[in-house]
């Protein structure tokens, strides 16, 4: 059974590097976007309405990581999502955590690139939202988003492709 995590901020280039790795391995992968996309669709509301609706109702947020821990423990999964690794570790599920991160600029930088805006706009939305993100996952769960000890590989994306990123994450599947 093959269970790997891929967390990461922001614009780290996660989502590429688990879509590589999966069209690479064929292992299945699970984007946790999605499955709030689906939650959302479960309550019959929009994307933006559910968004503004989990930011108020903390039990979206453990539904959503109810449902990633539910995947992670079937097994034989690359899943992608700011907590995937946080969440394998707390529920001592067997899997190679990985976390990807780069200099905010070059995070940002990327996002104007698929999303279009300023870098300045981006770095301010990307420090908003990690500045919340950071408040929630310590308030519900104790975790401290800055500590990395938990993952077996941290990758520095920003001189990296994602080919070579996908690379390091294969080598260290064969330990």
């Amino acid at each position: 059974m093959v269970v790997i995590t891929i967390s990461g901020t922001p614009g780290s280039g996660k989502s590429t590097a688990a879509q590589l790795l999966h069209e690479r391995t064929g292992i299945k992968y699970v984007y946790s976007g999605m499955i709030f996309r689906n939650l959302a669709k479960d309550y019959k509301m929009s994307l933006e309405e559910f968004g503004k609706y989990a930011e108020k109702n903390e039990e979206i947020d453990k539904e959503l990581d109810e449902r990633q821990v539910q995947i992670l423990e079937k097994g034989d999964v690359i899943l992608e999502g700011r907590l995937s690794g946080w969440l394998a570790f707390k529920n001592k599920v067997t899997a190679l955590k990985v976390l990807i991160d780069a200099d905010i600029d070059i995070r940002a930088s990327r996002i104007v690139n698929r999303e279009q805006g300023s870098v300045e706009q981006r770095k301010k939305e990307i420090i908003k939202r990690e500045r919340s993100e950071e408040t929630r996952y310590k308030k519900y769960y104790d975790i401290d988003l800055k500590d990395r000890s938990i993952y077996d590989l941290v990758i520095d994306s920003g001189d990296k492709t994602p080919e070579e990123i996908v690379d390091m994450i294969i080598e260290n599947l064969d330990r």
